[in-house]
């Protein structure tokens, strides 16, 4: 068990909700098993093998959020369907130990696993090359209970363009299909992400939205000045909306490795957008090295331990652990017609 007292007492009052790792695309590839604890594969935790059901348990981690990834490389078409087939994995593992995983949509359902000591399991789309054109393949993700919808991954799409990677147009903001896109998502309770794309996209969805946005997983610029990172005017709209911002644990865009970095990234949050906005964005499982003390999701109380540290009051770290979360999928509630499907 990792962390101090305080800090795992924290964790039992405020359980974790991380936005973003990518376990389900290994449940593809290599058929990973949620359930079974793991070892990552390779030195220093690379690349993979961070989140299973045991070590989100030990680590005090309420909820995970999985990101569903598909590849858009020389193909337009089967995308939909590579995402559909990790839900179907997701849906496999709840069905397998369901007093030990719940798939969850609301904050309803994340509170409601809390208390059968179960893992909330959630869905985003990194990427919406996955809705290949369709609003209507939105609308079936949400009905299979997708929450959220990146916007951007690594490539320009019939949406938006990347901050970096194929197809990067930095003065483009959203294309019109992009922001019929944004305004199908909030009707139908879909969180808006904007991890990925670009500024002039960014601060347009941010204008454009009547709903929280999030950013399930970045760094912030204003603590270290990297592409993948955003800078404080995006911070801004973001709060400004209601949002909240996900802090990737990869050392590449934190500036170092440590816990000091995380923190570092955190508490500019905090000081640009106020106490509302930061979140955990892990990345685990999606092909970082994450830094060396949350080599995995047993070992985050280490984090809560660093943010006692530094000053912050148990309040704040309860709001950074999940109650910034829990706030933004309530304020982007299902319509009816979803809700009980």
């Amino acid at each position: 068990m990792h962390g101090t007292p305080e800090a795992r007492a924290l964790h039992a009052q405020f359980p974790a909700i991380d936005l973003h790792a990518d376990s389900l695309m290994w449940a593809r590839w290599v058929g990973y098993d949620l359930h079974e604890r793991h070892e990552p594969p390779l030195p220093l935790a690379a690349l993979g093998g961070h989140v299973d059901v045991p070590r989100l348990l030990e680590g005090g981690v309420g909820a995970q959020f999985f990101g569903l990834v598909s590849v858009p490389i020389g193909q337009r078409r089967g995308l939909a369907a590579v995402v559909d087939e990790q839900i179907d994995l997701l849906e496999q593992a709840v069905s397998a130990q369901p007093g030990r995983l719940v798939k969850a949509l609301t904050a309803e359902d994340i509170e409601a696993a809390r208390a059968r000591g179960a893992v909330a399991a959630l869905l985003g789309i990194e990427g919406a090359h996955a809705l290949e054109g369709d609003l209507d393949t939105l609308e079936r993700f949400a009905r299979r209970g997708v929450r959220y919808l990146g916007l951007c991954h690594f490539s320009a799409n019939d949406v938006c363009y990347p901050a970096y990677g194929r197809g990067r147009r930095d003065g483009e903001g959203l294309t019109p299909f992009g922001r019929e896109v944004v305004r199908r998502a909030e009707d139908l309770g879909v969180i808006v992400d904007l991890a990925h794309i670009n500024r002039a996209g960014f601060l347009e969805a941010c204008a454009l939205a009547r709903r929280p946005p999030m950013v399930s997983h970045t760094g912030v610029a204003g603590a270290f000045d990297h592409w993948r990172n955003i800078d404080d005017n995006q911070l801004r709209a973001l709060a400004d909306r209601g949002g909240c911002a996900g802090i990737i644990f990869c050392p590449l865009y934190l500036g170092g490795n440590g816990l000091d970095p995380v923190v570092k990234h955190l508490l500019h949050i905090i000081n640009v957008a106020g106490e509302d906005t930061p979140a955990l964005g892990s990345d685990w499982d999606g092909f970082i090295v994450p830094t060396r003390e949350l080599c995995d999701a047993a070992h985050l109380p280490l984090l809560t331990d660093a943010l006692l540290e530094a000053g912050l009051s148990e309040r704040v770290i309860g709001k950074l652990l999940r109650g910034n979360v829990m706030r933004t999928l309530s304020d982007n509630p299902l319509p009816t017609r979803l809700a009980a499907a």
